[in-house]
């Protein structure tokens, strides 16, 4: 294939460095010219400067959103291969009106679901505060909070949120669950007692949010909602960042209204450097890594891979 007909192909956000190592893109050396891009760019001159010359552009998940203003500036997009089996972030109507594909990868929740429950258990054991303590050259700094017997609330009961619940009650928790539109049959059918959202704020010991970002669900749990919880309890939150409120969830943290949080999602994404979150002593904070495991980044990167495969071999020109 000449030089002239080869397509260009961005790979972005590879913040690990990892996605060359999990796909085959030998298939596709023949026909394009690959860059990898281990950064973020959030800045949106600086983003479209970089992305003019690429055909195709690897999204992964939401890292890099694809708004309009986005699309609409990048002349030479055809098609947008993203990771997920759906991204909120890239307006279809748009690519669509401007000819841009897009393309989705399959998708397990498997991974979000163990790191939850990663999160809940070393939060709840101070499992980090323990190890700095031991490496520091102390011993023990504090006590743990056991889970058989105690309420976690679940915030949804989806497909993630269901299966946290079925783990929970393998704790011997008894859990309980709200969102807007679950009702008490669906709540029936996976085992778990749909309550009022009062009742789920006020009497879960381990909250844990799982419901999809919308502008139904944007700071769904405020400063009246944090409230309701009681100082010994403790919010996990693996879904989206501005599902909370930032501000609030400070507030309670530094006032000590809750015991304590578990966040692995943030309202902008890498945090900030100096960022609050980063220090609150109450606070067990991790980038993002929810769904970050090698099987799912096999699946992202093979599938991505054999997407644009597919779409070289389906055109025309």
């Amino acid at each position: 294939m000449s030089s002239s007909s080869r397509i260009k192909v961005a790979v972005l956000d590879d913040y690990q460095n990892l996605a060359r190592s999990m796909a085959g893109w030998s298939a596709l050396e023949p026909r394009a010219d690959i860059t990898v891009f281990n950064d973020h760019i959030a800045e949106r001159e600086a983003l479209l400067e970089r992305l003019q010359p690429f055909d195709v552009i690897c999204a992964m998940r939401e890292r890099t959103p694809f708004p309009r203003d986005i699309i609409e500036h990048l002349p030479n997009l055809k098609l947008i291969a993203s990771t997920g089996s759906a991204n909120a972030s890239i307006d279809l109507e748009a690519a669509a009106k401007r000819g841009v594909e897009v393309r989705h990868t399959g998708y397990s929740s498997t991974p979000t679901i163990e790191f939850t429950w990663a999160l809940i258990l070393a939060m709840v054991r101070d499992i980090s505060g323990e190890n700095r303590s031991l490496k520091e050259g102390g011993w023990q700094i504090g006590l743990g909070t056991e889970l058989a017997g105690k309420t976690l609330g679940l915030l949804g009961l989806g497909r993630v949120g269901s299966a946290v619940g079925v783990i929970g009650r393998a704790f011997r928790m008894n859990v309980i669950a709200w969102s807007q539109n679950l009702t008490a049959e669906r709540a029936a059918e996976k085992g778990i007692e749909r309550v009022d959202k009062d009742t789920l704020f006020k009497t879960s010991d381990v909250l844990s949010v799982h419901v999809r970002l919308s502008e139904r669900t944007h700071h769904l749990v405020g400063a009246a909602e944090l409230g309701q919880m009681k100082p010994t309890s403790r919010i996990v939150n693996t879904s989206r960042g501005p599902i909370i409120d930032n501000a609030a969830l400070i507030d309670a943290l530094k006032s000590k209204r809750l015991a304590g949080a578990a966040i692995d999602v943030y309202d902008q994404e890498p945090l900030a450097a100096d960022d609050p979150l980063r220090s609150l002593p109450n606070l067990l904070a991790t980038p993002h890594i929810g769904y970050v495991s090698e099987e799912l980044y096999r699946t992202f990167y093979g599938d991505t891979v054999r997407n644009i495969v597919e779409w070289l071999d389906a055109r025309k020109d």
